[in-house]
């Protein structure tokens, strides 16, 4: 089938910057934002969207629908989707572009089949598309030729097989690597700021793992608008390790660091993804809780 109408749900940071991609690159880019925040409805409308009045219509119109959410969120709009489906008799592939694990990926799969729609199991890695530079869409399932039809046109697809829970899978290893990381970084540097150390740290990290440093520096910044997001993704994370055997008690542990770091109320004269990476450091160790 040839895709021209892109459902997207819903235009967030990274849901919105996809589908600002995909309608510079020709497609008609759709979503419902009944319920949603004025801020999103901002944000669709600064990206291009065009606005459908509810879920049947968006089912209607749309040749494919992407779920671009946090987590918690996958499976409430997984049926919403297939509810809205079984209403209308329109079965447009669906493809859940969510950070999580390959079990909670199965276990969608049926909620959209059942209804009559093909599910695409489906997980973005990188940042939000922008000018010279597309994210990677790796997808699994039978219908991930719908899919590779946005390849090369704001996003980059990747297809790695037939099998859904292998596109999951491959997101959940490689962000327990990157954002995984980071939770670690940011709970030594919290620790090191209380007990004194902070300064003598830093000045060795840039002495013998410059580079280290360097992203340390570059992953402090802004996290505090985006921590509450990987909460979720932390704890999909180890229960997709836990599955196979691999204590999850690692991300686990991230996921806390991302929870505390979620917690703390931004000064409101600050800009927190402006924040030098002592600045985010001594904000965090002052406002979280010893």
């Amino acid at each position: 089938m040839a895709v021209k109408t892109v459902g997207i749900l819903s235009p967030g940071q990274m849901g919105s910057a996809v589908g600002k991609a995909l309608g510079e690159n020709g497609f008609d880019v759709i979503t419902c934002l009944a319920g949603r925040s004025e801020q999103t409805r901002k944000s669709a409308a600064a990206s291009g969207f065009r606005s459908v009045a509810d879920m049947e219509t968006l089912v209607r119109e749309a040749d494919l629908v992407l779920s671009i959410l946090v987590p918690a969120e996958a499976t409430g709009v997984a049926k919403k989707v297939a509810a809205a489906m079984t209403a209308t008799g329109a079965k447009p592939p669906f493809a859940d572009c969510n950070a999580v694990s390959p079990q909670t990926a199965r276990a969608m799969a049926p909620i959209i089949n059942a209804a009559g729609g093909a599910f695409i199991d489906a997980g973005i890695i990188g940042g939000p598309p922008r000018a010279g530079y597309a994210p990677r869409v790796y997808a699994s399932g039978p219908a991930v030729s719908v899919l590779a039809e946005l390849d090369g046109r704001g996003i980059s697809v990747v297809p790695v097989g037939d099998e859904i829970g292998r596109a999951s899978a491959i997101k959940m290893c490689y962000a327990a690597g990157t954002k995984g990381t980071t939770a670690l970084q940011t709970a030594l540097l919290i620790a090191a700021e209380r007990l004194g150390v902070y300064e003598e740290l830093c000045a060795e990290l840039m002495q013998s793992q410059r580079g280290v440093y360097e992203r340390m520096e570059a992953s402090a910044k802004g996290l505090h608008a985006v921590a509450y997001r990987f909460i979720g993704e932390m704890e999909e994370i180890a229960a997709t390790f836990e599955a196979v055997g691999v204590t999850g008690s690692f991300h686990r542990g991230a996921a806390d660091i991302f929870r505390l770091v979620a917690s703390v109320e931004a000064p409101d004269s600050d800009s927190p993804d402006k924040w030098s990476l002592h600045e985010s450091v001594c904000n965090l160790a002052r406002r979280i809780p010893a």
